[in-house]
């Protein structure tokens, strides 16, 4: 069976740095690359078109979509299927539970369910950091993301990682023993 990690967490917790150190450790560990719609920062997405989209959910190939940011983030079932291949672990980055929800029920595969968390005033020095042109979105999705968790207490997470107080590594360590532990 496939198996596939589900980061979830407010903007600037470490997905990316975290998916990185996985890669790392183990070179199974493959960041899923989702499909966008839209404008902005292009690094790390599938540049796709409306009608593409359009296609994909008449085809019901598209596991979840959200609408943030003034774009459209899509996690699809093609995506999927060409990242798990030949035992690679693909490591998806998603904002809200219902997302993790519909990836984990969506797409057949063991799924580990991580939450990240760090406290606001962290995102919001992080997205300053790096950069980001729009910190103060980010700390809106931050606040959506803080009322996301407390709306869901029987999420189920497999493990939790405060990203403040944890290098990058040694989150990827603790998430790598939980799926090696696991078989």
């Amino acid at each position: 069976m496939e198996r596939g990690i589900l980061l979830y967490g407010p903007p600037a917790s470490g997905k990316d740095t975290i998916t990185s150190a996985l890669a790392d450790l183990d070179r199974r560990y493959v960041p899923f690359t989702r499909l966008k719609v839209g404008t902005g920062r292009t690094h790390g997405y599938r540049m796709a078109s409306r009608e593409h989209l359009r296609q994909l959910e008449e085809r019901d190939e598209v596991v979840y979509r959200n609408d943030r940011y003034g774009n459209i983030y899509v996690v699809d079932r093609p995506g999927l299927r060409e990242v798990t291949s030949g035992g690679r672990v693909p490591v998806v980055h998603l904002g809200q539970i219902a997302g993790v929800r519909a990836v984990a029920d969506g797409f057949a595969a063991r799924w580990w369910r991580v939450l990240l968390w760090c406290p606001r005033a962290i995102t919001g020095q992080r997205s300053f950091g790096r950069g980001d042109g729009d910190t103060a979105a980010r700390l809106a999705a931050w606040d959506a993301t803080e009322r996301d968790v407390a709306d869901n207490p029987g999420i189920g997470w497999d493990l939790v990682v405060h990203t403040g107080g944890v290098s990058p590594r040694a989150a990827a360590e603790r998430i790598h023993a939980v799926i090696t532990a696991a078989g």
